[in-house]
């Protein structure tokens, strides 16, 4: 849970340097894995650059006045980067300025202390300070960790707690089964099988876009920096800057609150939620040759627009807080916007085709709504046609192939059980591998 800080003037200039600090001794670990390679061959491990803390602090003075845990952790972020680079799961680390070097993290319980029982309060920072905080959590136990953040010139505690297991699970379990399907027009077209429901997208982006291109384009008459030719941002430059990151910020933050009341509302109702797996990274893919390249362009910007990632990934960890199921619908083996819900008869539509008219059965109904029906009855078992099994598809505790290189622990432990058995797994990898192309309604 994430509190605002309001530090005063003298706390906010300790703060500031403690960042600073801690951005330099992460510069100065990746430097140091760096040149033990380049000139020794010799690989540093996190183990060695902990133990060098004490003989570092009495070089450089100044970080005796930090906490050593929290010390610990810039370096444990230091190893974390290099463990992603070799894996293939990252690039290569690089030295960090301070615009993009956001804060430091408080491992343990020292260092810092809350005074707070879930509803604003203050925090205590060691050498720092008593900071004033503002917030509210949803459930509060005994804070753990805590990490300070610097966002958009505002100051932030993220602050975890151990939760007792009685207090997240609810008394009742909501009994409502629904499929969801997302789109640009309808952000989501709900179903039980029995009503239906669509939610306009609200195009938070699209409704600030003006006011977003004319402080753009004022902020293009001013001095920008120019780091080449040692060119100092104007004061005009930051002034204006600072108002296009401030329309920027409030079009996230309305979008961020939209979704989380639309997932909210869904959870409060149902404990099984079905939609289709999408791969929004591929969806939005830059369109590089080919005559449509505004109208690829103006398709990802409304993609984004309404957040199909953080739709999904909102509306699963609350459906798995309260316990519920949460699937990820195969899209290309069920085929969700071609399919007939009533029968399993499948037929192409163009996305200008916004009913579902079956040429077999003659079933009527909107598009959405039709693909919502085969992703519910899809993971029920009761889509005609299709045989169900929730191996094919992503349940709550599922996690997606981190790399394209790197295959899931679930798809490798599949392939064990499956050489266990004697069986090929051929057929289970390629029913998991299935990517989305697109199938989402995006008219």
């Amino acid at each position: 849970m994430t509190f605002r800080l309001y530090p005063t003037k003298r706390i906010e200039q300790s703060l500031r340097y403690h960042r600073k600090l801690h951005k330099e001794l992460f510069n100065a670990a990746v430097y140091n894995r760096f040149t033990q390679y380049e000139k020794f061959k010799h690989s540093v491990t996190y183990i060695e650059q902990q133990n060098s803390l004490p003989a570092f602090k009495e070089v450089w003075t100044e970080y005796k006045e930090i906490n050593s845990q929290a010390l610990q952790a810039t370096l444990k972020r230091v190893d974390f980067a290099f463990e992603r680079w070799f894996k293939g799961l990252g690039k290569r680390p690089k030295f960090k300025s301070i615009r993009h070097y956001s804060g430091w993290t408080y491992p343990a319980k020292t260092g810092y202390s809350v005074e707070s029982n879930g509803e604003n309060g203050y925090l205590n920072l060691s050498k720092i300070g008593r900071i004033q905080m503002r917030g509210k959590a949803k459930c509060w136990g005994t804070p753990t960790t805590c990490t300070i953040v610097y966002r958009n010139g505002k100051w932030y505690a993220s602050i975890t707690v151990d939760v007792l297991d009685q207090v997240l699970k609810p008394q009742v379990l909501p009994v409502g089964a629904i499929g969801i399907d997302l789109g640009c027009k309808s952000a989501l077209s709900i179903t039980d099988g029995v009503s239906h429901q669509h939610s306009c997208a609200p195009k938070f982006l699209r409704n600030a876009e003006r006011k977003i291109k004319q402080a753009s384009k004022e902020k293009r008459r001013k001095q920008a920096p120019n780091r080449k030719k040692k060119v100092k941002a104007s004061r005009r430059w930051k002034k204006a800057q600072f108002k296009v990151s401030k329309l920027i910020r409030k079009v996230a933050n309305q979008r961020q609150d939209w979704v989380h009341q639309v997932a909210a509302e869904i959870v409060s109702g149902n404990s099984f939620v079905a939609t289709e797996k999408l791969e929004v990274t591929k969806m939005t893919r830059k369109a590089h040759i080919g005559k449509r390249k505004k109208q690829k362009a103006g398709l990802n910007k409304s993609i984004l627009d309404v957040g199909f990632g953080m739709l999904r990934s909102t509306i699963k960890y609350k459906i798995e807080q309260i316990g519920g199921v949460f699937i990820e619908v195969p899209t290309k083996k069920v085929k969700p916007s071609q399919t007939c819900p009533k029968c399993g008869y499948q037929h192409k539509k163009t996305l200008h085709e916004r009913i579902h008219e079956c040429q077999h059965c003659g079933y009527l109904q909107d598009r959405d709504i039709a693909a919502a029906e085969v992703m519910l009855y899809w993971s029920k078992g009761t889509l005609p046609g299709f045989g169900t099994s929730l191996v094919d598809a992503d349940v709550a505790s599922a996690t997606s192939c981190p790399s394209k290189k790197t295959g899931s622990m679930k798809q490798l432990g599949r392939v064990k059980c499956q050489k266990s058995t004697g069986s090929s797994p051929k057929n289970e990898l390629r029913d998991v591998e299935t990517h989305s192309s697109g199938e989402a309604n995006c008219g």
